[in-house]
């Protein structure tokens, strides 16, 4: 799993989201993509899924959705064996058994590849694993991908290579041309991938893409409609500015699809699997457990609850996630290498605030003088630096004087830490009678001690901030969980279309395998799970299969007169 904490993951992905944030804003890719790819005399805007390869209409259609995978290699193979297994016999909670087949058409949500996007990330995270995981016993799905954030951290370069240009694998066949898509289904469905960048913008070349493909709807059909993000959740989340375009945007998507009816929203970004319905039967699904690492589900009410929709069902549940928090107590073993990196801040910060480190021997001038330097204003700055990045990084959702309060809090925790520390390490030497008075000797005992201890007082001062406020305030879900890097709890949907309608199967799995071994000759996928493994859980189902009935489901209207927030080229 990709370790969030360490320093230079945080540094990589920083610039990285800097730089496609500036660079997106000027240089849209997918407007680049409309006019290198612009629709043929005759051509019809989206993929038709009602035929087979013989040109027979299909009665029934098997589908896989999958989202924020390309992380961890258990995590992401554990769900991509599951995707790939042509008969997959799933239990539901009331221990009855269904069987399901592998998806013909398999759709990759959002956030392909942690952290940052590239050709050889993609290969290493995610088309290995599918590919190890494929059983030849099934045919190749056709894939179709949502890009995620991400994706975006290139330009989305990579991903348009992987997923727009006609390129197969061992593992599937690709067909969409731009980062966004329309298949026709049977039996009157359509499903319809979005592309929001980074910015939650829907771009003009866009809007005139979908615009062209609900032309070809008919009276009465229904529209499953993916986005990277969740508006019902993450609009609850995100700043002021990216909630009202998220929001905005969507809104003005289902207002282009309405009449279409709209049955079925679906969502990864928050790594978990997270249901809503309301009384017409219309679903809001996140499920963005593909392989990235796990999302609390214990959120504060508001977060959880979608307009109009209730909350029917979470993995893994309310109370295990809420326990899964402490574990940040455990925050200086699971990411080391940001303790040595405070280890050394604490050093620099202590170093300055020793009165008694003096040192008046000629031998020891260097020390003098470095002693001196820093004694002065470089402790000013050092403690300045401290409480506005702890301001910084305090959650922004509750505004300033939250962020002012949290962030001041932990960061004069850190100083009041650090000078604790300092006094304990100078004092502990001194009694020791390591090297005399003023020595060098002394000064590098006290700092090796300094530091040792600050590389376990500052991360473990990390993790209780964020437990408290995760647990007690609702803040940090993000970070708190990132930190842990927790494979476990993945889950993707399997979706079957038949004259009946539609039935989604939730699949989870609590416990992914730690220990690979090689699988069969013959077809089989290159690893399967060790037996020796005894705590990996088989895939099942997280609750009984969900029946959309398209005659029940109705469309809401969600306003008059929106305008898309769009990006005129």
């Amino acid at each position: 799993m990709v370790r969030w904490f360490h320093p230079s993951t945080l540094v990589k992905t920083g610039v990285k989201a800097f730089l496609s944030a500036v660079i997106g804003k000027q240089a849209d890719r997918r407007l680049l993509d409309a006019l290198t790819n612009p629709k043929q005399p005759l051509e019809q805007p989206y993929f038709d899924c009602t035929v087979d390869n013989e040109n027979r209409p299909r009665d029934v259609l098997w589908m896989d959705y999958v989202s924020d995978l390309g992380d961890g290699w258990n995590a992401t193979y554990a769900v991509a064996t599951a995707v790939m297994n042509p008969d997959l016999a799933l239990e539901d909670p009331e221990g009855v058994t269904h069987h399901t087949k592998g998806g013909e058409v398999l759709i990759f949500g959002g956030d392909e590849v942690y952290p940052t996007a590239s050709v050889q990330e993609y290969y290493d995270r995610t088309v290995g694993p599918y590919e190890a995981a494929l059983n030849h016993r099934r045919c190749r799905p056709y894939l179709f991908a949502v890009p995620g954030n991400h994706d975006w951290y290139d330009g989305l370069v990579s991903f348009v290579r992987l997923f727009c240009q006609g390129r197969t694998s061992e593992a599937w066949r690709t067909r969409q041309r731009r980062s966004y898509f329309a298949i026709k289904l049977p039996h009157g469905w359509w499903l319809l991938g979005t592309d929001m960048q980074l910015e939650s913008d829907l771009d003009n070349a866009q809007v005139e893409f979908f615009k062209d493909v609900v032309s070809y709807m008919q009276d009465g059909e229904r529209v499953i409609l993916c986005n990277a993000e969740p508006d019902w959740a993450v609009s609850k989340i995100k700043a002021i500015a990216g909630r009202k375009a998220l929001e905005g945007n969507l809104q003005f998507l289902e207002q282009l699809v309405l009449g279409k009816k709209v049955s079925i929203f679906l969502s990864g970004d928050l790594h978990h699997y997270m249901r809503h319905s309301d009384r017409d039967g219309r679903q809001k699904i996140v499920a963005g457990g593909g392989g990235a690492y796990l999302y609390p589900t214990h959120l504060p009410r508001e977060k959880r609850e979608a307009e109009g929709f209730e909350l029917r069902q979470c993995f893994p549940p309310i109370q295990k996630s809420r326990r899964l928090t402490w574990h940040n107590l455990a925050f200086p073993v699971l990411n080391p290498w940001f303790g040595v990196f405070m280890g050394a801040f604490y050093l620099q910060l202590g170093w300055g605030l020793a009165s008694d480190m003096n040192s008046t021997g000629a031998s020891d001038k260097l020390s003098r003088v470095l002693h001196r330097a820093l004694k002065g204003t470089g402790t000013l700055f050092l403690g300045g630096l401290t409480l506005v990045s702890a301001i910084t990084f305090a959650d922004a959702r509750r505004g300033a004087p939250w962020r002012w309060l949290a962030g001041g809090f932990h960061g004069s925790a850190h100083l009041l830490t650090a000078g604790l520390l300092t006094r304990a390490a100078v004092t502990l030497v001194k009694q020791l009678g390591v090297g005399a008075p003023g020595s060098l000797r002394r000064d590098i005992a006290s700092w090796l001690l300094l530091f040792s201890s600050g590389c376990l007082a500052a991360p473990f001062l990390v993790g209780l901030y964020l437990i408290s406020s995760l647990n007690m305030f609702g803040c940090h879900a993000n970070e708190a969980f990132s930190s842990l890097a927790i494979p476990d709890w993945k889950c993707f949907l399997r979706l079957r279309i038949d004259a009946s309608g539609l039935t989604i199967y939730p699949v989870g799995i609590r416990r992914v395998p730690r220990a690979w071994k090689r699988g069969a000759p013959g077809g089989a996928p290159v690893w399967v799970p060790d037996p020796a493994d005894t705590r990996a859980t088989r895939p099942e189902l997280i609750e009984k299969p969900i029946v959309i009935d398209p005659n029940r489901a109705r469309p809401v209207r969600v306003g008059v007169g929106l305008r898309p927030l769009v990006s005129v080229p």
